[in-house]
């Protein structure tokens, strides 16, 4: 017999025995444990001192307390790089997607926050003339008229155009007009209420204090007055008071109002209580006739 064909069954007999070894380790691992060697290799499971059976470790993973995701908080940081960027419509779409999609996220306060801010800066400027018109007056229109012409207020007519009081109208004279079609939506559990475009956010408001006779129940209704006081007096848009007077809004059919908090009451009032500054806002947004909705 040659060398170079001892060598080559040497080869063949080494790797027959490696495959014969790894076959049987593998025995012993999946099947039953052999014991010899292979025990001294791999011990048996069951025999490890101190270790705990796959049951109880499965067991004790369930158990355990994983920290929750908040599904808002990622697409809030993309908002908020989108803001430091300047790209102030993508991070609007980010923000509103919170309000809508997650609107129990802790991140949502804030969308709802930041979000409303950037759309009453469009809605209340004559900058942005979306959902806005230009009335060029006619005779015979009066301020009244054009007002129920466009479905809108003369609060709003009059904020629009800068006007701190009703002045004298000619034909020529152009005013800046916004139809007042929001619904109100009155949050009694969460203690909020907002205000929507048909299906859009547009801004929401905290409740100080609610308290009304009758409960509030859940429903639909609608604005049925719109009122102004100044020293227990009612005052109209057309007066040079107005400004000052504290603004009331009721909802039918039961006259529940809204209205704002007043320091020097001693007791909260009673119904649905505004900042002050934020119950400006809200009247000035709103018309007799638009829709409310209470959950």
């Amino acid at each position: 017999m040659s060398v170079w064909t001892f060598i080559k069954l040497l080869a063949a007999l080494g790797v027959l025995a490696v495959m014969t070894f790894t076959g049987m380790l593998a025995y012993h691992t999946v099947v039953t444990p052999l014991g010899g060697v292979f025990e001294k290799i791999i011990p048996d499971p069951s025999e490890v001192v101190g270790r705990q059976p796959d049951l109880e470790f499965a067991k004790k993973l369930d158990s355990a307390v994983l920290p929750a995701v908040d599904p808002g908080e990622k697409a809030f940081q993309k908002a908020h790089e989108l803001l430091a960027l300047g790209d102030i419509n993508e991070a609007r779409e980010k923000l509103t997607a919170i309000v809508n999609v997650f609107p129990t996220s802790s991140r949502a306060p804030s969308a709802r926050r930041i979000v409303g801010e950037m759309n009453l800066d469009e809605i209340l400027s004559t900058t942005h003339m979306e959902g806005k018109q230009t009335h060029l007056v006619k005779r015979g229109n009066s301020y009244l008229g054009i007002a129920a012409e466009y479905r809108t207020t003369l609060d709003c007519i009059m904020h629009l155009n800068g006007m701190l009081e009703l002045k004298g109208i000619q034909p020529g004279d152009e005013f800046i007009v916004m139809p007042l079609d929001f619904r109100l939506l009155v949050d009694s559990q969460r203690k909020a209420l907002s205000i929507w475009d048909g299906g859009r956010f547009i801004c929401e408001y905290p409740i100080l204090h609610l308290e009304t006779t009758p409960k509030l129940t859940s429903g639909k209704t609608k604005i049925s007055a719109k009122l102004a006081e100044l020293d227990t007096r009612q005052v109209t848009p057309q007066s040079k008071d107005y400004r000052a007077a504290s603004k009331i809004i009721q909802i039918a059919p039961h006259s529940i109002q809204i209205r704002a908090a007043d320091d020097s009451d001693k007791l909260a009032p009673h119904g649905i209580v505004l900042r002050p500054q934020d119950m400006e806002e809200v009247n000035l947004l709103t018309r007799v006739g638009n829709e409310l909705e209470i959950r």
